[in-house]
């Protein structure tokens, strides 16, 4: 009787070696296939092999990024008829075309516009584009109709953040009429434990952006312009 519970015993434990073995099999593969597969494609949604590998306007802001993100949608108009929407973009102007009700879980009081709205057309190097309240990224960058770059970073609490990034709005022109409108971020890290933070956030970011780009195409391919 002994020896069959001691059977018994060494026969549970041996499940239980197994199901940890193909548990710690299944979170290591899950990781390599987000490294291998969903990584890079999140991180380039959207844009081609050129795009992903030319030169943008804000580059040279941050010239050897720890991180790249470029991401990018055809708008069927031209870039006069999206730049109105971007050079809006911003809490409490013309919101993010994204999802409003998550950004606003956590406070970020956005409220994404259905129309182009003068008062929101001027905006300076310099200037503050808010993320939420209290936060904000500065204008690094502002060519009508072509580019804007943002640059910056978020704190938390009273310490500074462990990174820079630039986050830059590029309008490029097609010969058919259409509109490229790409969206690069860039990051370095200042920090060795910056990773930690920004590659979840790159996730979210990932699943905000694509939102945003489809949100600013179906705006702009409506067609509505400033009122003089």
């Amino acid at each position: 009787m002994m020896m069959m519970m001691m059977m018994m015993s060494d026969r549970g434990r041996d499940q239980m070696k197994r199901r940890a073995v193909a548990a710690g099999a299944a979170v290591i593969g899950s990781a390599a296939a987000y490294l291998l597969v969903v990584r890079p494609w999140q991180l380039r949604w959207g844009a081609t092999d050129a795009e992903r590998d030319v030169a943008l306007t804000g580059d040279d802001l941050i010239p050897t990024p720890d991180l790249l993100a470029t991401r990018a949608i055809t708008v069927h108009a031209p870039a006069e008829q999206v730049w109105p929407w971007i050079v809006q973009l911003g809490q409490g102007r013309g919101g993010f075309y994204s999802y409003d009700m998550l950004e606003n879980l956590v406070g970020c009081h956005i409220h994404s516009a259905a129309r182009v709205v003068p008062e929101w057309q001027d905006l300076k190097v310099g200037d503050q584009v808010k993320l939420h309240p209290e936060v904000g990224l500065g204008v690094a960058v502002v060519a009508p109709g072509h580019a804007l770059v943002l640059r910056g970073g978020v704190p938390m609490g009273a310490v500074p953040p462990p990174y820079d990034t630039t986050w830059a709005f590029v309008l490029r022109e097609q010969p058919n009429g259409t509109t490229r409108l790409l969206v690069r971020e860039r990051y370095t890290y200042t920090k060795r434990w910056a990773p930690v933070l920004i590659e979840p956030v790159a996730v979210v970011a990932f699943v905000m952006t694509q939102r945003m780009l489809r949100g600013i195409r179906d705006r702009a391919e409506r067609g509505d312009r400033p009122s003089a």
